[in-house]
């Protein structure tokens, strides 16, 4: 976590854009559910990043003048768009993706880095939990972190912006499908949970209840409606597996 923020300080003094994301963002954006986290078995292994394609070859830099070791092969293929780093000597890696986190749908960045620091909003930390159409476990405890501490408001500070959420959703319905989908599948978790006490299950019930309902309340196009009606006939997301071939 300490690493994480000191990079994103560097990058800042250095003119970057550079902002935290995955489970080590969650940790650092909720600090009053520490204990939670950890009673939850959740570990930092490695450090997630974004930034904007325009800092794509400047980043590269930076992470080797922070004593980063980019991977070759990986990095010539996939460059423009993501690029990974190890750090040896701590047996960890560095994975910085650009404009875009693209995997089971895609969570958009550009023009709302700049609305948190160190990392990603919360609101966008919760989409890229839920779009991941085969959910795991600890993306869903990982989101069960992130409801504790932070309400649900039409705003993006230190909240989860359920009418951002619901707009993003309401133009496709696969990436609808998928997110309400892990919302309800993070909500029996929540009522069964043997770490959580029972008003930690009341909290995580009622924000997901209210932003399930906010997100059904928001008018659907016709495109949305058009592809409601394929359902679960034709495949819905991408493959991650896919996304890196």
């Amino acid at each position: 976590m300490e690493e994480a923020k000191a990079m994103v300080s560097e990058a800042t003094k250095s003119g970057l854009m550079l902002r935290v994301l995955g489970a080590t963002a969650i940790y650092i954006h909720c600090p009053k559910f520490h204990s939670l986290f950890d009673t939850l078995g959740r570990r930092l292994s490695d450090i997630d990043f974004v930034s904007y394609s325009i800092f794509n070859e400047k980043i590269e830099l930076f992470m080797k003048q922070m004593g980063y070791v980019g991977r070759g092969k990986f990095n010539s293929f996939y460059g423009k768009t993501r690029l990974i780093f190890d750090d040896p000597s701590n047996q960890r890696y560095v994975d910085i993706f650009f404009d875009e986190l693209r995997m089971s749908h895609t969570v958009r960045f550009v023009g709302r880095l700049e609305l948190d620091n160190p990392t990603i909003t919360i609101t966008d930390l919760l989409l890229e939990k839920m779009q991941i159409a085969k959910i795991n476990e600890k993306d869903v405890k990982d989101t069960l972190v992130m409801l504790q501490e932070h309400e649900l408001r039409n705003e993006e500070k230190d909240c989860i912006n359920h009418e951002y959420i619901a707009k993003q959703l309401a133009g496709d319905w696969g990436y609808w499908f998928t997110v309400t989908t892990n919302l309800q599948k993070t909500r029996d978790a929540a009522l069964s949970h043997p770490v959580l006490d029972e008003d930690q299950k009341k909290t995580a019930v009622a924000k997901l209840d209210n932003l399930i309902q906010r997100i059904d309340s928001e008018p659907k196009g016709t495109r949305w409606k058009m592809r409601a009606r394929i359902g679960t006939k034709r495949k819905w997301y991408e493959e991650v597996e896919e996304v890196r071939r």
